[in-house]
């Protein structure tokens, strides 16, 4: 539930003279019960509460408005600046790395928030400056967030990136240490855990908050739900995240914010992205449903106990035989000559292995299972095309960005006028399977090797094993390497 108040900073100077513990005040006015509706049955505060008597979020304090509750008590100091408790801006940029503390979850955007910028040319410190030099002072609203039940023990940052969706966790994190966000007029940590009917307030100015737009995208199908994670099957052709030149386009994560909202548009919870694919990369994506089991999961991938299994459609055929694994072991490192790729670099790389084995041999062509033991951007392409076997369809390591069947079909003849439409345009890789622990684990436990059908999942023990269902795409090149390609004998 939230509620606006705008201040009219355009006055000669901001006026900041007022105590936290108004704020306090303030805060316990609000939280007080709703008066009764009036004897004819009109509700003068119907704009601002829904049928169930909670706060509309967002509704906007005006001149001329019905009173709110607390407003009597809040009247001294309606019309008036407060002070923000600021002795100067403060810095702390989120710069998107992995920090480990859950700040990589949807609230966090890459953006930052605004605060402690100034134009070259000098920056404005005051309303009377403001005047002087032309130009209106920021506007600061006023906004008041009552905890409900379903929303009660969550921390601080992670309550706020359910209200200010699109909005960089860092940023609201900031907001939250420099005192601009209070809780019942009390600064606090980013992670002080809310109890219900706590007010959050946050006085902030016009473009502190700057939002990425929402892309309206579809909910992700989901092959595997459980109480606090799920496994969602990712389209080829998504970005997981928001890409660094095209951030107005659509990405799994727009899916999976829509996949969380519920029916009157809230969200239920806030997914988090606990690992990466490539955007051309199809299959299962494991995400966190609360900030615990991200955490668990994090510390799983980073102890090497999930098991994540691809399938790769290569060029050639290894020199296996069947149920053979081999294992490429070769460090990985950013290539300094190609910007956005990966190469082998045993001086300065990143230790990197990769297991393998043949799937299904075709004449010439190749399914293999890998499985990455480390996990390393681009690790199964570059590892692939290093032993010799680069995927059909890689633009980066591999020879072509298209898939045809005049490629390994003899004697193809298109149809006249018509250009030959490709069986696969994309990466041929595919998150097939992952297995991943349901709670906390032993020192020696590791994933177990069980298999699932296409599309299905099984709990094993203290584990869950989810494979993902196989693309058409995917399928129809198989089936036709299947027809024109088969093994020979």
């Amino acid at each position: 539930m939230s509620r606006k108040r705008p201040n009219d900073g355009a006055r000669g100077g901001s006026q900041r003279s007022r105590r936290d513990d108004e704020d306090a005040e303030f805060a316990r006015a609000f939280s007080q019960p709703l008066p009764p509706e009036e004897p004819d049955g009109v509700d003068p505060l119907a704009e601002f509460f829904d049928a169930d008597g909670r706060f509309v979020a967002g509704a906007r304090r005006r001149d001329g408005d019905a009173a709110l509750p607390g407003d009597d008590a809040a009247e001294a100091f309606l019309d008036e600046d407060w002070d923000d408790g600021l002795d100067g801006d403060e810095s702390d940029e989120d710069d998107g790395t992995d920090s480990g503390d859950g700040d990589d979850g949807l609230g966090d955007d890459g953006l930052g928030d605004g605060s402690g910028e100034a134009d070259e040319g000098g920056s404005i410190e005051n309303g009377d400056d403001a005047e002087l030099a032309g130009a209106a002072a920021p506007r600061e609203t006023t906004e008041y967030f009552v905890v409900e039940d379903d929303r009660a023990g969550l921390e601080v940052d992670e309550y706020l990136c359910l209200v200010y969706e699109g909005v960089a966790k860092g940023a609201l994190r900031e907001h939250v240490r420099s005192g601009r966000i209070t809780v019942d007029g009390e600064r606090v940590q980013p992670n002080k855990r809310l109890k219900v009917g706590a007010v959050v307030i946050a006085k902030l100015e016009d473009g502190m908050l700057r939002r990425r737009a929402a892309v309206e995208t579809p909910p992700l199908p989901v092959v595997w739900e459980g109480d606090d994670c799920a496994v969602v099957d990712k389209p080829p052709h998504l970005a997981v995240e928001p890409e660094r030149w095209f951030k107005d386009g659509a990405c799994v994560a727009d899916g999976l914010l829509a996949w969380a909202r519920t029916a009157d548009g809230r969200l239920a919870f806030r997914p988090r992205i606990v690992h990466r694919l490539d955007k051309d990369t199809s299959g299962a994506l494991l995400v966190a449903k609360d900030l615990e089991c991200e955490r668990r999961l994090r510390n799983a991938f980073a102890e090497g106990r999930v098991r994540k299994e691809y399938l790769a459609i290569v060029e050639g055929v290894p020199n296996l035989a069947d149920g053979e694994v081999a294992t490429v072991d070769a460090p990985l490192g950013m290539d300094p000559r190609k910007s956005g790729r990966m190469r082998i670099d045993a001086r300065e790389g990143k230790d990197s292995r990769t297991e393998y084995w043949i799937e299904k041999r075709f004449d010439g062509y190749s399914l293999l299972r890998c499985r990455p033991v480390t996990g390393r951007t681009h690790q199964i392409r570059v590892h692939m095309a290093e032993q010799g076997f680069p995927l059909l369809v890689d633009p980066f390591y591999g020879r072509r960005d298209a898939f045809l069947l005049s490629d390994v079909k003899r004697g193809y003849r298109g149809k006249k006028g018509r250009a030959e439409r490709p069986l696969m345009d994309r990466l041929t890789l595919h998150a097939d399977t992952i297995a991943f622990p349901l709670d906390d684990l032993d020192a020696d436990e590791r994933a177990p090797s069980d298999t699932v059908e296409p599309g299905a999942a099984r709990r094993v023990g203290r584990w869950m094993v989810v494979r993902a269902p196989l693309p058409d795409d995917f399928a129809r090149v198989l089936k036709q390497l299947d027809k024109v390609r088969p093994a020979r004998r």
